[in-house]
């Protein structure tokens, strides 16, 4: 069984950062995509971020050149680092991958819970 865990969601002002982290834990052999996504209330939810094993990364428009996305391989943990923050980022931010467990049975689209992200006008 494997599982992702966010964590670093909160209440924050306008312009300010956030860190979100996102573990994944159990039996992992291997994680290829990693992805963050958000959902307000009454809407789709939208990927935000994703990037590869070997590091490539991609972003949505409403994201680029305030949010970036990395991963610690060894921690099997990624992370969205989220800068010059505003209103419209208000969501929950949710973690999801690809994942390839110590049985060499592949996982794709594990979700974690989300965390909540809160910024203030």
């Amino acid at each position: 069984q494997v599982q992702l865990v966010e964590s670093g969601g909160g209440l924050v002002q306008t312009g300010r950062s956030l860190r979100l982290s996102c573990a994944a834990s159990g039996n992992i052999f291997h994680i290829s995509n990693m992805r963050w996504h958000r959902q307000v209330p009454g809407k789709q939810r939208e990927m935000v971020a994703s990037i590869t094993s070997d590091g490539t990364t991609n972003y949505a428009d409403s994201v680029k050149g305030r949010f970036t996305i990395s991963r610690d391989n060894v921690k099997n943990t990624a992370y969205l680092q989220m800068s010059s923050l505003k209103p419209e980022d208000t969501a929950v931010y949710y973690c999801n991958a690809d994942i390839e467990t110590g049985e060499r049975r592949w996982v794709f689209d594990k979700w974690g819970r989300g965390t909540q992200v809160t910024v203030s006008s």
